[in-house]
């Protein structure tokens, strides 16, 4: 059984048991959280597709940590001239254990 929920502007496909890391969620380490945009579930054979969500279907996750992803850097530069500029970025993320999901 999986399905795909929506949060943070992004999809993610998830099964009971999977940690995923989505954007950051204002949840402390172990406290529950309720997916309740389902774009899609899936149990055996049979499929089940929103238009766009899936009435009364959702998913609860455990909130395992919370931090920033490596550095990303970026780096511009522009050849004969002495432009060039270095910066970085360190994504925050929320991972997430699914527990459930209920459709």
């Amino acid at each position: 059984m999986y399905a795909v929920i929506q949060t943070g502007g992004k999809q993610y496909r998830v099964a009971e048991g999977d940690i995923v890391r989505v954007e950051l969620l204002g949840k402390e380490p172990k406290q529950i959280v309720v997916f309740d945009r389902v774009l899609l579930v899936a149990k055996d054979s049979d499929l089940m597709v929103g238009q766009p969500l899936v009435e009364g279907a959702t998913v609860e996750a455990e909130v395992i940590r919370q931090d920033r992803a490596k550095k990303v850097y970026i780096f511009k530069k522009k050849r004969t001239t002495t432009y060039q500029r270095t910066q970085g970025h360190r994504q925050s993320f929320t991972e997430v254990r699914i527990k459930g999901i209920n459709a």
